[in-house]
């Protein structure tokens, strides 16, 4: 199963993978692709990757869900990541057609930080 690591570097943070995704699936694949993140704290999505709304996307995670203030935080502090990551989901699923993601013209595949800075581990299965 093709996987791939993503090195993040702020706590909130949406990495554009699209090209890894890409390069990890076979030549012929034809279906769907599911794209995973095996972490409670990292999510993914299908949007555009303008610096600029990524930014606004990262801003909107933390304004939607404050720091702190939550029961989870006595355990460990991240309790704001967890939730964060409630609203994204682990994964994505996208079509493929000849080895390609059949992507709108805008999109693209993003992993979702919300605890980092960390390595994050993709999976890809076609």
């Amino acid at each position: 199963m093709p996987t791939f690591t993503v090195e993040t570097d702020r706590r909130c943070q949406a990495v554009d993978v699209t090209e890894r995704v890409e390069s990890a699936l076979p030549a012929d694949a034809n279906g769907t692709a599911t794209i995973f993140v095996r972490h409670t704290t990292a999510g993914v999505a299908v949007n555009e990757a303008e610096s600029r709304l990524l930014g606004d996307f990262e801003s909107m995670l933390t304004d939607l869900v404050p720091d702190d203030g939550w029961d989870h935080d006595r355990l460990d502090g991240n309790a704001d990541a967890h939730l964060r990551t409630l609203l994204l989901g682990p994964g994505e699923t996208v079509p493929v057609d000849d080895g390609d993601l059949s992507l709108g013209t805008w999109q693209s595949v993003l992993l979702v930080e919300c605890d980092g800075p960390r390595e994050r581990t993709v999976t890809v299965r076609a």
